[in-house]
């Protein structure tokens, strides 16, 4: 049985080097990363994700979600609440509506840490090719 992760309410964002620019990676740095990924790893938050890069300001209200990735209000806060603690969303309240707004920093850290080569036309496949 795989061993569970720690919980890591940890907002702040991630800071490592690039996983193919050290042959050992620091074990801290792996637990940070790993638990950002595991937070990813999920289509509905991709999906709840990729709208809200699409949307003005790169946010949106729960209310506005929900249909997005045709799941409950409640399942959906369950998702965004993981996104949050994972530092990868950041919540506001608004009179009775909470909006999240994507942290691009991020998700452009996560980026560089899994980066290996620039992805050019000969070497990207498209998923669903």
């Amino acid at each position: 049985m795989p061993k569970a992760l720690p919980v890591l309410d940890d907002v702040s964002p991630i800071c490592c080097v690039p996983l193919a620019s050290t042959p050992v990676f620091p074990a801290d740095d792996a637990v940070r990363l790993a638990i950002r990924l595991k937070a990813l790893a999920d289509p509905a938050r991709l999906r709840l994700i990729a709208y809200m890069l699409n949307q003005p300001n790169q946010e949106a209200c729960t209310c506005d979600l929900a249909p997005v990735v045709g799941l409950s209000e409640p399942t959906v806060s369950h998702h965004l609440k993981t996104l949050e603690k994972a530092g990868l969303v950041s919540k506001e309240r608004r009179g009775m509506n909470v909006y999240y707004a994507v942290e691009t920093t991020a998700i452009r850290a996560l980026g560089v840490a899994i980066h290996v080569d620039e992805p050019t036309v000969d070497n990207y496949q498209s998923c669903s090719a």
